[in-house]
């Protein structure tokens, strides 16, 4: 069993950098290099903050931007912007500042969470952070922002799925913790994915059947043909260019991508075997109809919280239901557009789970007047079988 650990969550899936590596220009492939070197030295400071833990102190979600001014040391950036003060004259330290806002906002608001770890963790953002770093990332601690290459990619703040996909990992480690490797580093991902893709549409107030579902179209250059880096609706079609490539995520388990459980390999693919769990939510929202951050975002969170850090796409598909009924009711619409989803990216739900099981060691599904019933019945034949062993006794 491979080993549990805690990595540096980015938003750039390797394989494009490992692309751009190749690339013709000069500047992308320098760009390219230095980002994949430095986010391999920032997973080493990671696993080292893992082991020693995360504490943080109640802050109400208070946000403070920094800017790192090129350099790769985040203990020389400068604030810039805080509550305390007004907007900056630098558009990027405004925009994760707004970032980190709306992010915040979407979980208190819809899943009534306060910040990050659910006590008002505050939320830190540097901006400006090395020379054409390709990247964003969450630390463990902070939000961290990189201008891009100039050539192929833009700043990174500019897309605020990309900001709420980020912090979403926080969110992620505070609850199931999910392990990043294999299915459980791809539910990982897809969970970013999917409330970066909620926090867009709640902040244009966009329904399921008019938002885009992509990740990170904003942050291209025009001179690149891509539309973004994933796509919920569309898995396999976010890109398809000379310089990226074409966007290798599937979106059934017929497709799933095996790769070795390395680095090299993104730990089994987790940025491409996403796209199946991305693509049954998207399928699952657009069943339901109206505001995805509604009924089937409060699943998927709920899922979430249910969680354990090894479940696969199978338990994670099985609880979805298990929770729809919870708060929906069995039968449900919800339940019904989620079990047409799972079906078509090829996870059927478990035949026991559809037959009215329970989860191992949570709660029943099913209204109150159901499991009165059940229950009901459940004391008769108890008493059938009370009678039935007295009479043995007489005998």
């Amino acid at each position: 069993m491979a080993k549990a650990h805690r990595c540096l969550n980015c938003i750039m899936p390797p394989h494009i950098m490992d692309k751009l590596l190749d690339h013709k220009d000069e500047q992308v492939r320098d760009a390219a290099l230095s980002t994949l070197i430095n986010t391999a030295r920032l997973r080493g400071e990671r696993s080292v903050r893992s082991l020693m833990g995360s504490v943080s102190a109640p802050a109400g979600g208070r946000r403070t931007i920094f800017d790192c001014a090129k350099s790769v040391s985040l203990t020389s950036a400068k604030v810039v912007r805080s509550e305390d003060t007004g907007e900056s004259a630098d558009a990027s330290a405004n925009r994760a500042f707004e970032g980190l806002g709306a992010t915040a906002d979407f979980f208190r608001a819809v899943f009534n969470r306060q910040s990050i770890d659910d006590k008002g963790m505050r939320l830190d953002g540097y901006v400006h952070r090395g020379n054409n770093y390709n990247n964003a990332f969450w630390n463990g601690r902070a939000m961290v922002f990189g201008d891009g290459d100039g050539v192929l990619f833009t700043d990174f703040t500019a897309s605020v799925d990309v900001i709420a996909h980020e912090l979403t990992h926080g969110v992620t480690e505070f609850t199931a913790g999910f392990e990043y490797h294999k299915q459980a580093g791809a539910l990982n991902e897809s969970m970013s994915d999917v409330v970066g893709s909620l926090v867009k549409q709640y902040t244009k107030r966009q329904s399921a059947a008019n938002a885009d579902w992509l990740i990170g179209a904003d942050i291209f250059t025009p001179k690149i043909a891509a539309d973004a880096l994933r796509s919920l609706k569309a898995p396999g079609t976010a890109y398809d260019n000379k310089d990226m490539g074409r966007d290798p995520q599937p979106d059934h388990m017929s497709k799933y991508v095996v790769l070795p459980d390395n680095e090299d390999k993104d730990w089994g693919g987790v940025h491409i075997n996403s796209g199946i769990p991305n693509h049954a939510f998207f399928l699952t929202a657009t069943g339901v109809g109206g505001n995805a951050w509604e009924a089937p975002g409060h699943v998927w969170y709920e899922t979430l919280k249910a969680s354990s850090p090894r479940s696969d796409f199978q338990q994670f598909a099985d609880t979805t239901y298990l929770k729809a009924g919870q708060l929906y009711g069995t039968g449900s619409t919800v339940q019904k557009a989620l079990v047409a989803a799972w079906e078509q990216v090829g996870v059927p739900l478990t035949s026991s789970i559809l037959a009215g099981a329970d989860t191992p060691g949570g709660p029943p599904v099913g209204s109150g007047k159901e499991l009165t019933a059940q229950l009901a019945e459940l004391n008769k034949k108890i008493d059938r079988l009370t009678k039935d062993v007295a009479a043995l006794k007489k005998r």
